[in-house]
């Protein structure tokens, strides 16, 4: 299917969705290298393990997040920690990583200086990967924000603080940052999932982060669902 510039692929399983996300970012990684945005969550931990192993211009990679909580790069929350166990060992090790957390005590205190580090990494971004949540959310851009900066596709921020539902303080790319990229990646799970999906890519739920994402025409997004 594919509607305002989104494609969406269907997988029998989770294996083979993760065979197929790794296969698409190290095509965009390509023989140059390149600079990728990842995600947390449970979802792309397996598509890390398969990078893991690829063998690719891994010195010549830069990778940061689409958000991060507000924990300690080694809190069992943290995306940092999620990317350094499961990606960047083996031949990734070579990677550069640019993490969002930083000794600031809070994220409001840590944007300019991660906004400097973000301008190391090279744009358009080869490649951007999320997920999505039960609620729409993608990165830490939340239901709500639809009139925030940091849902605007020409916004002047590259980060932003933000809040979880459950008050979890983050910090996040905007919708600008991350459409500056050559091709996004969604990676979803679920049927209950993929009804959010449906609705938002049929103009049903246009206030959902995941709606402004899908239907811009600035970036190619590709869903991979399974169930």
């Amino acid at each position: 299917m594919v509607i305002a510039g989104t494609t969406e692929r269907v997988f029998a399983d989770a294996e083979s969705q993760a065979a197929a996300a790794a296969d698409r970012i190290a095509g965009a990684i390509g023989e140059d290298g390149g600079d990728l945005v990842l995600t947390g969550g449970s979802t792309p931990g397996p598509v890390y393990d398969l990078l893991s192993k690829r063998s690719l211009p891994w010195d010549r990679v830069r990778i940061t997040l689409s958000d991060e909580r507000w924990v300690p790069p080694d809190h069992a929350d943290s995306n940092e920690r999620l990317v350094r166990e499961r990606l960047l060992r083996g031949p990734a090790a070579a990677a550069r990583f640019i993490p969002l957390k930083t000794g600031a005590p809070t994220p409001e205190a840590a944007v300019g200086t991660v906004a400097a580090a973000l301008a190391a990494i090279r744009r358009p971004f080869s490649c951007v990967l999320l997920g999505m949540g039960d609620d729409g959310h993608i990165a830490s851009l939340f239901p709500g924000d639809a009139m925030d900066e940091t849902l605007r596709p020409d916004g002047p921020d590259v980060v932003r603080p933000a809040r979880a539902p459950n008050g979890t303080p983050r910090l996040s790319l905007t919708l600008a940052a991350l459409l500056d990229s050559r091709l996004i990646l969604v990676l979803i799970r679920g049927e209950a999932k993929r009804a959010v999906l449906r609705d938002a890519l049929a103009g049903a739920a246009p206030h959902l982060p995941i709606a402004a994402l899908l239907r811009q025409a600035r970036c190619p997004v590709e869903v991979f669902w399974a169930p």
